[in-house]
């Protein structure tokens, strides 16, 4: 009898070759081209919206148009440096609606943090019923345009056709919303009636990405509502809260709309009541573009000069609390 003896023959699998340097550069310069391609409608809004703005206004707050011969002659545009910039920051005008502006921020920035941030709680807990309408009926008032919203709190302020002032008056109260030291909360209580709906949604999507299970731990540990409110939830959401906040005071240090329409009615509003209404009669009462253009730069480096400490104090904040 014959035994036959079986051999397996392994034959190593076939190598694969590295990829040479040319293959790498033609695989990132495809990566690279279609990164190019996907970004290239954001930087083309960046440059149309922002940019070419900024250098234009950069531009013209250095030069500005002359007529010599006691201005009879012909007008002619020349360079005046930092001129512009010296009138705009020597102008007590100027500094005064910088003032109201910081005032103004002051007042409207925490209101709208912190009334936002509550309404946002007090949905996300349950507490309010019919949820879906209280969220329409917060929001809805964001959807009216700034200048109509200005418009009905005009007429709900104006002495002789408010039906608000007439209920006061009813009750022997006299109050007059366009005075000496109530035309800045006015101000305000448009600035809420108009945004605290939108940041209160944007707080309530963020309570609703915390995971549930963080908040049935803290009620079996004990907590009750305000404490899992104040102590779980809200921590959670601290970019939103951070990014809410920078968002509002960019918004806050444009004010502009509010009262160039409530000047209309109050003599506590001049033409110059904030920086945009300065820049405004500047360019289109004044017809001085080069003063115009350097207070909207100056604008602009005190907003980005804001912006950026806001962002750093809070993330040296976060960054401390998880050190702890």
């Amino acid at each position: 009898m014959t035994a036959t003896t079986e051999h397996t023959v392994r034959v190593p699998a076939p190598r694969t070759a590295a990829p040479s340097a040319r293959t790498r550069r033609t695989a990132r310069r495809r990566r690279l081209g279609a990164a190019g391609v996907l970004m290239a409608p954001f930087f083309l809004l960046l440059t149309t919206v922002f940019l070419i703005p900024v250098g234009t206004a950069a531009y013209l707050s250095f030069y500005s148009d002359d007529q010599p011969g006691l201005g009879f002659g012909p007008e002619h545009t020349v360079f005046v440096g930092l001129r512009s910039y010296a009138a705009v920051l020597t102008d007590p005008t100027f500094l005064g609606g910088l003032g109201t502006v910081a005032a103004y921020c002051l007042i409207y920035i925490p209101l709208m943090v912190a009334g936002a941030l509550l309404l946002a709680l007090l949905l996300d807990s349950g507490v309010v019923r019919l949820r879906a309408f209280a969220q329409l009926g917060l929001f809805l008032p964001h959807a009216v345009p700034g200048i109509i919203a200005a418009l009905i709190w005009l007429y709900l302020y104006t002495p002789g056709i408010s039906p608000v002032i007439d209920l006061f008056a009813r009750a022997d109260i006299t109050i007059d919303f366009l005075g000496v030291h109530t035309v800045l909360p006015s101000i305000v209580n448009i600035a809420l009636w108009s945004n605290l709906g939108y940041n209160m949604v944007v707080f309530y999507a963020a309570l609703q990405a915390v995971p549930r299970e963080v908040i049935e731990a803290a009620v079996v540990d004990g907590a009750g509502p305000v404490r899992t409110a104040l102590q779980v939830k809200t921590p959670l959401v601290r970019a939103s809260i951070v990014m809410v906040a920078m968002f509002t005071l960019i918004w806050a240090l444009q004010l502009f709309t509010e009262p160039m329409l409530l000047s209309q009615s109050s003599q506590m509003i001049n033409s110059r009541f904030s920086p945009s209404m300065y820049i405004y009669d500047a360019a289109f009462t004044r017809n001085n573009y080069s003063l115009a253009a350097a207070a909207s730069v100056v604008l602009l480096l005190c907003t980005v000069a804001l912006s950026y400490g806001v962002t750093r104090l809070t993330s040296r904040d976060s960054t401390a609390e998880e050190a702890r």
